[in-house]
């Protein structure tokens, strides 16, 4: 029996695959003009989720709506959020997919947190930093 379990196979209420869900959240986000949509695979980085997508909303209004709507279409495809976090006047709202977790924020918060940024770090960007003698 395997360490760790993908949290699709501990929650026997969700259904699609890590690729159906960034598939359907991606379309999702896309149909509601999200801004600089970033997919980032973290597959060997983390056992929390197979990817984050990264979006930024217009406005904290955007933001609720792109999030929502997620939501509503994962729901409709059998495959419900584990969890949502952030409120109505936001400027960060989480949708727990399971494998996916999408992150939609407002463009003030994405750059603060620069989530890219921390998870464009992987053991090979750590080898060649040690190799050129830095860390």
């Amino acid at each position: 029996m395997p360490l760790f379990r993908s949290r699709r196979e501990q929650s026997p209420f969700l259904s699609m695959n890590s690729k159906d869900v960034i598939d359907l959240a991606v379309g999702t986000i896309e149909d509601m003009k999200g801004v600089d949509l970033v997919v980032i695979d973290i597959v060997g980085k983390s056992s929390i989720a197979d990817a984050m997508i990264v979006v930024t909303g217009t406005s904290q209004r955007h933001v609720r709506s792109l999030a929502e709507s997620v939501r509503l279409a994962a729901k409709e495809a059998n495959h419900p959020p584990l969890g949502i976090e952030g409120g109505d006047s936001s400027d960060w709202v989480l949708v727990d997919l399971g494998d996916v977790i999408v992150h939609v924020m407002t463009e003030e918060k994405r750059e603060f947190y620069s989530l890219e940024k921390l998870w464009s770090v992987g053991p090979a960007d750590e080898e060649a930093s040690d190799a050129a003698g830095t860390h």
